[in-house]
């Protein structure tokens, strides 16, 4: 038996991602995926990676007995569809927004979402019923910090400049994703202000609840299309040796974050759900360097281990991915 898959909000960039992963998925069945725009349209005429692998099409309603239903929709968005919809209670739902990924935004009528950062809280995810996946900037830094957080290692600043590439705006186009615009080009946007900053400030606080040191996150869009680069550093008062010895503890039974002796570079992680850390010294400060595929672990891969872990099979199910090197 296969569970039951349903999605909404299916002609994104994070939806195609989704959708590619679920149908080659062994335990489960993509059922219905629902989009107002594209209803009674092939999957494969807006995701046209997917000729030639599936024959579904978009429907304006969800299927009935759905086991996993992912909202891909806009911020805000899925606040409303979960006032309005009546989801059957046995449903489980991941959903890919910010709406409820804040503890004081968490509950929503009878439901409680519980933040999916697989890396952090992997014992609440399997016995969840609901799920806020991470955010793509939130995920790639909070690997990167949540080692020292468990260590109370995290008593001064943090200052971060993160790149993405230009599928973190979503398929909607503006005038900062126009091919013109961003190609050859780069720029800052929300620097010090970024939505993400509340989950990942939360996360740390999880795990250090004395944290009160600022944390300076300048994001930059890159002239690339896909991938998170995130370059983060901080005074450390302790070695190298034990730093290190710190973060292979805590990635110890991690799945797919992996701690690398090298310097690391973007083309090792699109493609894959893994994130690639590498540590230096310079002094006291200790830098750290976070690359994911911000369309897979930063979303639909991630979201995919949420559901994974939930439903009780392994939990790379699907994800055994190789980064496209070349």
């Amino acid at each position: 038996m296969k569970f039951k898959i349903g999605i909404i909000g299916g002609s994104g960039y994070v939806a195609g991602e989704l959708i590619r992963t679920l149908i080659h998925h062994p335990h489960v069945e993509l059922k219905s995926i629902v989009s107002s725009n594209f209803s009674g349209q092939k999957v494969s005429a807006v995701h046209q990676d997917l000729i030639g692998h599936t024959d579904l099409e978009f429907t304006s309603e969800l299927s009935s007995n759905i086991d996993v239903l992912f909202l891909c929709l806009g911020h805000g968005l899925s606040l409303n569809l979960m006032k309005e919809m009546n989801i059957p209670p046995y449903t489980k739902v991941i959903d890919l927004s910010n709406d409820f990924r804040l503890t004081l935004n968490s509950v929503v009528g009878k439901r409680k979402f519980i933040y999916g950062l697989t890396d952090l809280n992997v014992d609440e995810i399997k016995t969840a019923k609901n799920i806020a996946n991470p955010g793509c900037f939130a995920t790639a830094i909070q690997l990167a910090l949540l080692p020292l957080a468990k260590n109370k290692m995290l008593t001064n600043d943090i200052h971060i400049h993160a790149i993405t590439g230009s599928t973190g705006a979503g398929q909607e186009k503006t005038e900062t994703s126009h091919f013109s615009w961003r190609n050859n080009n780069l720029s800052i946007y929300k620097a010090f202000e970024h939505q993400h900053l509340g989950e990942i400030r939360e996360s740390i606080l999880q795990l250090q609840s004395d944290f009160k040191k600022e944390i300076n996150f300048v994001p930059m869009r890159g002239d690339f299309t896909r991938g998170i680069f995130a370059s983060c550093y901080t005074d450390i008062n302790k070695s190298f040796d034990k730093v290190k010895v710190m973060f292979d503890d805590y990635y110890k039974n991690s799945e797919f974050v992996i701690i690398s002796e090298n310097e690391i570079h973007l083309k090792q992680v699109v493609g894959t759900n893994n994130c690639l850390i590498h540590l230096k010294m310079y002094g006291k400060k200790l830098h750290i360097v976070s690359i994911i595929d911000n369309l897979l672990k930063g979303a639909a891969g991630q979201a995919i281990e949420n559901m994974n872990l939930i439903l009780g099979i392994p939990q790379k199910s699907s994800l055994n991915l190789k980064a496209n090197y070349f």
